[in-house]
């Protein structure tokens, strides 16, 4: 009898596989497309440097679409970038996630009269998680994250709700 037979039972504890393998997994490892548009940009890369270190949390920056679960929209969306933005969204693989960044990629922020900018990114793509703030400081674009693993965290992701067509 070794010391790992004595250990065992110490060591074993009971989940759902949705809950241990998908959920905590994708929650933990978010990468998130590196694009920014205006100076809310600097606050992002500021969070994903040494002070800050998004690294921490498993989010990883990315420079292609097609291996980033979240796309972050960090400032002004102009008319002209909206289709750029909706294809670079089209191309990230499921499940993806968006996080808008600052009033103006929120709302229009300050241009929001501009004749050439659009009144909030969610016009063209489905966001998930809302952060203010001109520019919003690296903490509140922290919490914005961890609102986002929140939420990730109580969708269900192997079981698929089925309409029954009898009712």
């Amino acid at each position: 009898m070794g010391l790992l037979e004595h250990r065992l039972p110490e060591n074993v504890f009971f989940t759902k596989l949705d809950r241990l393998t998908m959920r905590w997994g994708l929650r933990n490892s978010l990468w998130y497309l590196l694009f920014g548009t205006a100076c809310c940009a600097i606050e992002l890369m500021q969070t994903g440097m040494s002070r800050y270190d998004l690294d921490r949390f498993g989010m990883i920056p990315r420079a292609t679409p097609r291996q980033s679960d979240l796309m972050i929209v960090a400032g002004t969306v102009t008319y002209k970038m909206a289709l750029r933005i909706r294809r670079l969204y089209e191309q990230m693989p499921e499940p993806k996630y968006v996080i808008s960044m600052g009033s103006c990629a929120n709302c229009g922020g300050a241009f929001v009269h501009s004749y050439s900018v659009l009144n909030g990114v969610d016009k063209i793509i489905p966001v998930d998680v809302y952060v203010p703030g001109c520019p919003p400081r690296p903490e509140a674009l922290i919490e914005g994250c961890m609102k986002l693993m929140d939420k990730i965290n109580s969708e269900p992701r192997l079981v698929k709700k089925t309409v029954d067509s009898r009712q």
